[in-house]
């Protein structure tokens, strides 16, 4: 075990794991929207988990870096907070805000980050960006938002853990960066016929199971 400073709280952890994963153990919060326990490389993706390090010029992602003893962190500083709410408003500037129709509603992370970080939902200085079709439903079991979706990526991990391979991958580019499902997807043996890992991990209700596959959003 090892021993580092995070906000002038000591706290002791094991050696090995990120930064985050070592708040997040003893009750730090640190505003984060990919982080997946146990993934082998983080997409640091969603640019949420930014702290500052004593010794390091500029704030970095919490979940790329490994914890070291004695190791002085920072995670509620002026240059930290404004990186994470610029990073939340963009991602709402790409973002459907029609919270009363989402399943996600009162347990959704960007709802729980805009009040954590104190910024309204509704972005008022950004031109706001969205994807045509709003509603994707050529999946045969699942209707796939993407309006909502933030591109954490968390679907395409878990159904690769699920199943070895994912049936689930990202598509295009830029703002027009969407997930997307490969391979014959029709067939009876894909295991979105009996998984619904996706719609579960999802943390903000962009992908839904059909009526007739499963329980209505």
């Amino acid at each position: 075990m090892i021993k580092l400073l995070v906000d002038n709280k000591e706290v002791e952890t094991k050696e090995g794991i990120t930064l985050l994963q070592a708040c997040l153990d003893n009750g730090i919060y640190i505003p984060n929207l990919c982080f997946l326990e146990g993934l082998e490389k983080p997409p640091a993706s969603c640019r949420m988990c930014f702290v500052e390090i004593e010794g390091v010029k500029k704030p970095v992602t919490s979940c790329t870096v490994k914890v070291k003893d004695g190791m002085i962190v920072s995670t509620d500083t002026p240059p930290v907070r404004r990186l994470q709410r610029s990073g939340l408003r963009l991602l709402l500037s790409v973002h459907h805000v029609d919270c009363k129709n989402c399943r996600a509603n009162r347990k959704c992370e960007l709802q729980n980050l805009a009040k954590f970080l104190k910024v309204g939902l509704k972005s008022k200085n950004l031109e706001k960006i969205l994807k045509e079709p709003h509603v994707d439903r050529e999946h045969p079991f699942l209707d796939y938002y993407p309006n909502r979706c933030i591109l954490c990526g968390k679907c395409v991990h878990v159904c690769k853990k699920q199943h070895d391979k994912s049936v689930l991958t990202f598509a295009k580019r830029g703002f027009d960066t969407i997930i997307s499902s490969y391979g014959n997807i029709n067939d009876p043996t894909v295991p979105c016929t009996t998984c619904s890992a996706c719609v579960e991990i999802c943390p903000v209700g962009a992908i839904t199971l059909k009526e007739s596959a499963g329980p209505a959003e």
